[in-house]
């Protein structure tokens, strides 16, 4: 997954969660979308370098999306529209082992009254994943989520179903950096996720962790991360 246009500019402040304000290299200082309504409180610090992806709409309120931001010298994508994008293009490719025998794929489908993030067929079965992006990291330790996720816990749910009516389901934390040396859900966050993730998991829902290699102008599938519920 690729940006278009990109450059840098300097942290200032986030007045609400849909806006941020920051210097560009030329001093201007800029309104800016943040591709992100979670807190990202540890990571959008006064004076942090961020990355900003230029907006092909003219129209636009806003000239800049903040898509990432540097926390020393790792970068950390935290545009929340692109894990679905790098995980679909992962497997359109068969770059996962988990995933090599896959002959359909389609993104955004419904289920009952559920809407999954991607759909999957193989010769003998049908799956359907449900990708969360992770931006969290505490001490090499990737966290999900930062913040309380009813969603989150519906959605685990939602899989378990699937999986007792026969389909394969799979919930799949992209880890929007490089670094982390394992995954393990935010308990202490959210407790109820971390219930449903374990309840999820012993129906038969497959739990994977993948990192990312990122850039300022992208981000693609990394490596798979031990997970450790």
């Amino acid at each position: 997954m690729k940006y278009e246009v990109t450059k840098r500019a300097t942290f200032l402040e986030r007045p609400n969660r849909f806006l941020a304000r920051v210097r560009l290299a030329s001093e201007e200082v800029e309104t800016v979308h943040v591709k992100n309504t979670g807190r990202c409180r540890e990571l959008l610090q006064p004076g942090v370098t961020v990355i900003l992806e230029e907006a092909g709409h003219p129209g636009r309120k806003t000239r800049y999306s903040l898509v990432a931001v540097y926390k020393g010298a790792m970068l950390v994508n935290i545009d929340s529209q692109a894990p679905n994008t790098v995980v679909y293009e992962a497997l359109g490719k068969k770059l996962l082992p988990e995933f090599t025998d896959i002959e359909g794929l389609a993104r955004e489908v419904k289920y009952g009254a559920s809407r999954f993030d991607l759909s999957y067929e193989t010769s003998s079965t049908r799956g359907f994943i449900e990708v969360k992006g992770v931006t969290l990291e505490e001490k090499g330790i990737a966290l999900f989520p930062d913040a309380p996720t009813e969603r989150g816990a519906k959605h685990l749910q939602e899989l378990a179903t699937a999986v007792r009516a026969g389909y394969e389901g799979c919930i799949f934390f992209l880890i929007q950096m490089k670094g982390p040396r394992c995954f393990r859900p935010h308990k202490a966050m959210d407790a109820a996720f971390t219930e449903a993730l374990q309840v999820a998991k012993e129906a038969g829902v497959k739990v994977l962790a993948y990192d990312s290699l990122v850039t300022e102008e992208g981000m693609t599938m990394g490596d798979p991360v031990e997970v450790k519920i």
